[in-house]
């Protein structure tokens, strides 16, 4: 049997490698998407006090402590049994708007977008942040880092910092908003929205106009029939602070609505020998395996996951590009809504449009009349000992569930993080990738091996912050098999 290892994959958050097995006649037999690294937050925060949470989960990762601090601080609301004030809610979701657009904006122009930009065979030494720039030109890299640089502005002035904010507390928010601050982070809500409709239409020259580039993003090589997850307002449009989660079938259809301190009853985690990742599944569906389709509990959470199961969005320019997706790709409208869209790589696109929508809520929060108001925060007079706190992080649905004893020191924490929810979807993608692409006789090179890493690069996947199930132990385990299944070779650490 013949192995196939990319180690490292390049261009995600974290570290992971893929082992690639054929059989004798060069097809694909199975592949494994391992992720060697353990980070055991779960268990250290243990015997912690409850109200650090927010300033140590943001240390799990510099890509996105915006979105651990904020999941904290909503699960601490509920643990200290405290309703923030109204103004202390908008400001946690304006900074997360502006969060939103840095960490996207990253994911497209530095991490997912040199395989369109750049193209997916072009040699590896091109297919990064310079080959981008190199195509598109150093006017367009300068709005790039323009947009970044003035979004983490808006973090480090209402966040307290401009990385691994503190300002988030129990209660509301350690800061309130003035209006010298407002009128500037107004204007930046505003060069956001341009700048997210420059990035769509790129994408629309770039990649819709191109028939190569339309037809990998169309073919049978990225395509998974799974279930659906994703936060929802009252109305069932894409929500990133609050809501319920709605989960949809491979068909559209509403499977099942909860709150988020509902998750334990729908969701349930299970691990394997070969890697540290945690792999949730639907309850009620159950696990059968590494397979996809209706009798599969596998779900995906992700930015396209989130258009799927919405009916539609909550702000005009984004409402237009969805539809524009949805109608570009023919899907069809069933019951008042359109029906998934299955092809992964489609995920880029629905990226960008959140990208807009995120711009457009943040002016709407700017230039809401309570986002300058003095009253930030309430003060927590008594411990609940639980608290479940959920968001959409830029890679699915986050969510932190702590539980304390009467004086608030942590005896349980578990967190579903937003890469966590996809590791089943991105193995699933992975080995069809790899069957497609490789066949027999087919020359192996570059260019293919980075078409297999586009299977799980799509997903923009932070492995760093979401390698925490085992506590203590390195369990990792691989087996060889040969291609009867007989393990020919084992061997651990």
């Amino acid at each position: 049997m013949r192995r196939i290892s990319i180690d490292p994959i390049t261009r995600l958050e974290g570290h992971g490698k893929i082992e690639i097995f054929l059989d004798e006649g060069g097809d694909v037999v199975n592949t494994y998407f391992q992720v060697p690294e353990l980070r055991g937050f779960e268990q250290f925060c243990v015997g912690r006090l409850a109200e650090e949470m927010p300033v140590i989960t943001n240390r799990i990762c510099g890509v996105c402590p915006e979105a651990h601090h904020i999941a904290s601080v909503k699960a601490l609301d509920e643990l200290f049994g405290v309703v923030p004030p109204d103004a202390a809610k908008k400001i946690r979701e304006l900074i997360y708007m502006a969060f939103f657009i840095a960490d996207h904006t990253t994911h497209f122009y530095a991490l997912g977008g040199p395989d369109f930009i750049v193209g997916p065979d072009a040699p590896p030494s091109e297919r990064n942040i310079l080959g981008v720039i190199n195509k598109v030109g150093p006017d367009a890299a300068k709005e790039v880092i323009k947009c970044r640089a003035r979004n983490h502005h808006v973090l480090e002035m209402v966040g307290g910092r401009g990385i691994h904010m503190p300002a988030g507390v129990p209660g509301g928010w350690s800061k309130s908003i003035n209006e010298r601050e407002r009128k500037e982070i107004e204007v930046i809500a505003k060069e956001n929205i341009d700048f997210a409709l420059f990035s769509l239409k790129a994408f629309d020259d770039i990649v819709l106009k191109n028939p190569a580039y339309l037809d990998l993003v169309t073919s049978d090589v990225y395509v998974h029939s799974t279930y659906y997850m994703g936060l929802v307002d009252s109305r069932n449009r894409v929500n990133f602070y609050d809501g319920m989660v709605r989960i949809v079938d491979p068909e559209g259809k509403e499977f099942v609505k909860y709150h988020p301190r509902d998750y334990v009853s729908h969701i349930a985690e299970r691990v394997e020998e070969w890697s540290y990742l945690k792999y949730p599944y639907i309850k009620a569906v159950g696990w059968k395996g590494f397979v996809d389709g209706k009798d599969s509990g596998i779900y995906a959470a992700s930015p396209l996951s989130r258009l799927n199961v919405s009916d539609s969005m909550p702000t005009p320019g984004a409402q237009e590009h969805f539809e524009k997706m949805y109608e570009t790709l023919g899907s069809k409208k069933v019951n008042g809504r359109y029906q998934p869209i299955h092809h992964r790589l489609v995920t880029h696109w629905a990226r960008l449009i959140e990208l807009l929508y995120a711009a457009e809520h943040m002016l709407e929060l700017a230039t809401g009349p309570e986002i300058t108001s003095p009253k930030v925060r309430v003060i927590p007079e008594k411990i609940v000992g639980k608290g479940i706190g959920c968001v959409e992080a830029p890679r699915g649905t986050l969510t932190h569930h702590y539980e304390s004893d009467g004086r608030g020191v942590l005896t349980m924490v578990n967190m579903i993080v937003g890469t966590t929810n996809n590791y089943a979807p991105m193995t699933l993608s992975i080995k069809r990738a790899a069957e497609k692409l490789i066949t027999k006789g087919k020359i192996i090179e570059q260019g293919l091996l980075n078409k297999i890493e586009m299977a799980f690069r799509l997903y923009d996947p932070c492995l760093s912050c979401s390698t925490h199930s085992l506590p203590g132990q390195m369990p990792l385990v691989v087996n060889i098999r040969n291609s009867d299944g007989k393990v020919v070779r084992t061997f651990s650490r």
